[in-house]
């Protein structure tokens, strides 16, 4: 165990140091092929701001300091306390600072806030700051920074039509969402929300237990399954930051209000897990029931930086397991991971037809229709702002859970997860008391649903059935 241990790390050493190289020129053959294909030299969390505000018009926020990193912009509001340390740096933490001061670039397009942001003229030590013939200015903020609109795919996304459907002007603000409900719709007793996993979408349902559910289920519950932002059908933005913000402002718009929901039930996997606690801190008297898959909670040590931490457990640099090596590379590498996605997701329809013909068309292909259906800017910014971001939030969630928010919590996880260990679930367990615990042998992270959905989809009504508000 100890020579595997040694040769893993000595050869993830000259593998990963390797990539950092081949990063780092990509980065410049990126903007080179934006230049050329977007006629903008588009920033990068490896630029500098001087050199990203040279070349581009966009307001960028950064650090005090011209070596300091870049933040992409948003479609809409910018919370920095949403947004990871993790993106800029995968070392030390850089967003300290960025609370209360950031730097401003003038950019056209820009819609700003006036009752959030104070005024960069009337701000005296800003103009103290500022250099003569320079149109770089300071200002302070609170939370709220900009707004802007949203704009087309780029041309390292997918323009199929698949992936393009939300750009219609029905589509465009609002959710994917699938719906399997009683032929009378008033007969439905209860709602239930599914929320997909990282790298998957709303089919990781419909397609396994939406067909193996009881009849009596399908005649007393409304089932709705959401493609979250930036996967499946649902809008891609690429100049979004996919915060926890703006997926719970989507899922809230596209589902809570759109089907009237007053009172549902919950059932979340991996990353949807995150979603799913933080739609119980905000609507804690809708909630019914909580039902978690793999969730991915990680007890951070205190001192210890918690977005970074989070990104040390899920993509610690090894070469080994390859799981654990696809998330490193998609996890540290911004400029490789989106070789990745130009490869993969831009040819998605070549790859699920090779499958079929591999497989006789014997093999569903809508694993790899979630896996391959998003943009590498959806995808980067919320492994970033998601699953790492959120690791200082989820003690404050769970605590919440226990103590205002009266449902059962149920947690199912795989007992050969190579993506989420299974001490996190008990983890879960050590911060919620109520919280069940049910470990499946020899399933992982997506067999814990694909291949058991029938047993799976009893499970659940049984919850459902069950489902109690005797906790206070």
């Amino acid at each position: 165990m100890a020579i595997a241990q040694w040769l893993n790390q000595t050869v993830g050493f000259f593998v990963f140091f390797f990539l950092d190289i081949f990063d780092y020129l990509f980065c410049f053959i990126y903007k080179t092929l934006d230049l050329f294909f977007e006629y903008e030299w588009k920033p990068c969390y490896c630029s500098s701001p001087l050199e990203a505000q040279a070349k581009t018009r966009k307001i960028i926020v950064s650090e005090r300091g011209d070596y300091s990193k870049v933040v992409s912009m948003t479609r809409t509001k910018i919370h920095f306390d949403e947004i990871s340390d993790t993106l800029y740096s995968r070392g030390p933490s850089l967003l300290s600072k960025l609370v209360s001061s950031v730097k401003c670039f003038n950019c056209r397009g820009l819609i700003m806030r006036h009752n959030v942001v104070e005024s960069c003229d009337n701000n005296d030590e800003s103009k103290k700051k500022t250099r003569s013939g320079s149109n770089k200015r300071l200002m302070t903020l609170n939370s709220t920074v900009v707004e802007k609109l949203p704009t087309t795919p780029r041309w390292s996304d997918c323009h199929c039509s698949f992936c393009t459907s939300w750009l219609s002007p029905s589509n465009k603000d609002s959710l994917f969402v699938k719906v399997q409900q009683p032929k009378d719709n008033k007969k439905a007793r209860d709602n239930v929300v599914f929320i997909h996993g990282f790298l998957s979408s709303s089919s990781f349902w419909t397609e396994t237990l939406f067909p193996n559910f009881s009849d009596t289920a399908k005649s007393n519950y409304r089932l709705i399954a959401v493609d979250l932002m930036g996967y499946g059908r649902s809008p891609k933005p690429n100049d979004s930051l996919y915060t926890l913000r703006e997926h719970l402002e989507m899922i809230e718009k596209s589902v809570i209000s759109q089907y009237k929901l007053k009172k549902f039930h919950v059932v979340a996997h991996s990353l949807g897990c995150v979603l799913a606690l933080a739609l119980a801190v905000k609507h804690p008297r809708a909630i019914k029931s909580l039902t978690l898959l793999a969730p991915p909670y990680y007890k951070v040590p205190k001192g210890v930086q918690a977005a970074q931490y989070v990104m040390s457990k899920v993509a610690p640099k090894n070469v080994w397991p390859p799981m654990q090596f696809g998330a490193s590379l998609i996890s540290w590498y911004e400029h490789l991971g989106r070789t990745v996605c130009l490869v993969l997701c831009k040819s998605h329809r070549l790859v699920d037809s090779l499958t079929r013909l591999l497989t006789l068309n014997r093999m569903r292909t809508y694993l790899i229709e979630g896996f391959l259906c998003h943009t590498h800017n959806g995808s980067w910014h919320t492994l970033h702002n998601i699953i790492f971001g959120s690791g200082g939030k989820l003690d404050s969630y769970l605590d919440y859970v226990r103590d205002h928010v009266d449902c059962d919590v149920t947690i199912f996880h795989g007992g050969e997860d190579e993506v989420i260990p299974v001490e996190c679930s008990y983890s879960v367990k050590t911060r919620v008391p109520r919280a069940t615990v049910h470990i499946i042998p020899d399933k992982d992270h997506i067999t814990i649903v694909v291949g058991r959905q029938k047993e799976f989809a009893r499970e659940l009504e049984l919850i459902w059935q069950t489902s109690k508000t005797t906790y206070k």
